[in-house]
């Protein structure tokens, strides 16, 4: 199954780490899987620290415990902590700020019973404007399009899986989407929220497409120091 090779606890991972065999009896590869770590409430301090190690940030034990607890406090909320999550909170401890490589200017759609959902898009890459449009089987489908067109020649970046669940009721309900990008051999995931499924959606995807653009030059960097 997807998720034969999943591990959260921080006692499981720890005990990966000192010999993947304790809890694994074959190689996730032999089946044609990858092992992956997932954090939530359950997440412990060597789960965390090899997610630091994979993002290539360098943590003191101080910085760690702060990154555990919050990572813990979201989990306990019931919230699953994605790549951009945790990103997001190694930024805010370590202090760092990266400006996002791909920035959403505008965004408009049109969608209705007797017309193809159509959607138009403005970015920003690198600094450079960008103009796109794209069609979709709805609205959200048809922004994402659009904005994998504007970034096309650049980053090919594809959407594995895309997941909604409502926080809160009626018709103007909080929504959270989740998303899985995909990069080259390269997965995260990715999370957007908001009142409007297409911004939530749209800013999930932008958020995933940050994270691997960044990821792919950090791996540069270390190839070029090597």
């Amino acid at each position: 199954g997807e998720n034969a090779f999943t591990h959260e606890a921080g006692i499981h991972v720890h005990g990966l780490l000192a010999d993947t065999k304790t809890y694994e009896p074959m190689h996730p590869e032999t089946v044609g899987r990858k092992r992956r770590i997932v954090l939530g409430k359950h997440a412990g301090r060597a789960s965390v620290e090899l997610a630091m190690r994979e993002f290539g940030l360098p943590v003191t034990p101080q910085q760690l415990t702060e990154i555990v607890a919050r990572v813990k406090e979201l989990g306990d909320k019931g919230k699953r902590v994605s790549d951009v999550d945790l990103q997001s909170i190694a930024d805010t401890v370590l202090s760092i700020q990266m400006e996002p490589k791909v920035k959403l200017e505008e965004l408009t759609v049109v969608a209705g019973n007797t017309v193809t959902p159509t959607a138009s898009v403005k970015i920003l890459l690198a600094g450079i404007e960008r103009l796109e449009a794209g069609v979709g089987v709805g609205p959200v489908d048809a922004a994402i399009n659009a904005i994998r067109r504007a970034i096309s020649g650049v980053a090919d970046v594809r959407l594995d899986e895309y997941h909604v669940d409502a926080v809160t009721g009626g018709t103007n309900a909080l929504v959270e989407v989740w998303v899985t990008m995909a990069m080259a051999d390269r997965k995260i995931t990715a999370r957007g929220a908001g009142a409007d499924i297409i911004m939530a959606s749209v800013e999930a995807v932008l958020n995933g497409i940050n994270r691997l653009m960044r990821l792919e030059e950090e791996e540069i960097a270390k190839c070029r120091k090597a």
